[in-house]
């Protein structure tokens, strides 16, 4: 594959960067995991919606500026290479928004995506459940119809950014005759409506960046359901292909890590296997980065994300690992002191991250049996 840019993505790219560089916080932000930090994540997406950044792929008419995926691939590049904060409304732009472009209504998309874009409304997904993580066909969560409301009892777990959040997008049964991944709905709900109730979850890192979420018959109007009544599963089939195919991880973040990952190799010297391990992180970054673009041309031309966001989604996953296992490797026993100082340069909390990417967004267990069923016409174990 051979990638070039024409003269006016160069230009997109110059003008990125000019942006960055004006605005991007000089001090790192506090992590999104902690109220201060949410916050501040928080106004920093106002400060991107301010200069029409923050969903540079959606219509104008929503706060996006109606662009191309290549010059959103282009965008994270430089976003990533500026060392711009994380975007603490990750699941509503990345994931939800897309599936609604794809499958709301026009009130449902005048309503939700401009205070998503802004920062104003942020979002989390309620998708896991205690009896159903890997297994989403087996969630248990009820949403039972009364007149114009759905009534939603159940538990969800392991619910990102649910602990600060305003909104959360969730599966639910709504025919308890159903199995699998019959009779399910996709429904949107607040975070702060009476009878919901948030338990943060400690991560590793002593962090709460996961939360339990309890419903006990919470009401949602009907018109917050997403999709037909019952097609839940083709929505969140939808909204996973941007999950693990494209949106979530852009290439960018790997090839940034993996540049941090020379410089450190470069600075602190390393062994042939050390430097074989930056080699391969190197080389798996950029071909990923390549695989996106391919991907994104052919969205562009009208294609659609298929089983192959599976393959993507096990590969970025176990990058993301291998690459932060060298830099370990690199900084021997340093790599284990918490300190201000040795923390700040991120790599141990960037591997501590890394591990859950193999679990989250679907289990690479799981992916591989999509794989092996979908795309290699394997019989099911």
């Amino acid at each position: 594959m051979r990638l070039a840019y024409t003269a006016e993505q160069d230009a997109f790219r110059a003008e990125v960067r000019a942006w960055l560089a004006d605005h991007v916080p000089a001090e790192r932000l506090a992590s999104f995991d902690t109220a201060e930090g949410f916050q501040a994540h928080r106004a920093w997406e106002k400060v991107l919606h301010g200069g029409r950044w923050s969903a540079v792929t959606w219509p104008e008419a929503y706060g996006g500026r109606g662009l191309d995926l290549i010059r959103w691939l282009i965008f994270e590049e430089e976003y990533w290479r500026a060392g711009a904060p994380g975007r603490v409304g990750q699941n509503g732009i990345f994931l939800l928004a897309p599936t609604m472009m794809e499958y709301g209504t026009a009130e449902q998309k005048a309503r939700f995506l401009p205070p998503m874009a802004s920062g104003e409304e942020i979002w989390a997904q309620a998708w896991s459940e205690p009896q159903a993580g890997s297994d989403l066909a087996a969630v248990r969560a009820r949403a039972t119809r009364d007149g114009d409301h759905y009534v939603l009892n159940g538990h969800k777990i392991w619910s990102s950014r649910a602990v600060f959040a305003d909104w959360a997008f969730g599966l639910f049964r709504t025919d308890p005759a159903s199995e699998r991944h019959k009779g399910l709905s996709l429904i949107l709900f607040k975070l702060d409506a009476p009878g919901v109730r948030v338990v943060p979850i400690q991560q590793i890192d002593g962090e709460a960046g996961f939360a339990e979420i309890f419903l006990e018959d919470v009401r949602s109007p009907v018109d917050q359901r997403l999709g037909g009544e019952g097609e839940g599963w083709t929505v969140c089939m939808a909204t996973a292909g941007f999950e693990r195919g494209l949106m979530l991880r852009s290439p960018a973040r790997f090839q940034a890590a993996a540049a941090r990952l020379v410089a450190l190799a470069d600075r602190r010297g390393a062994d042939a296997v050390q430097e074989a391990a930056v080699l391969q992180a190197v080389m798996d970054a950029d071909a990923y980065a390549l695989s996106i673009y391919a991907t994104a041309s052919r969205l562009i031309a009208g294609g659609k994300i298929g089983a192959e966001a599976s393959c993507n989604k096990v590969f970025w996953s176990e990058l993301d690992v291998a690459l932060y296992r060298a830099a370990l490797s690199i900084k021997g026993a340093e790599a284990e002191l918490t300190g201000p100082t040795e923390a700040a340069d991120g790599w141990m909390d960037g591997y501590l991250f890394s591990l859950a990417g193999p679990i989250y967004a679907g289990a690479n267990e799981i992916q591989r049996n999509i794989i092996a069923e979908r795309m290699l016409g394997l019989p099911k174990g």
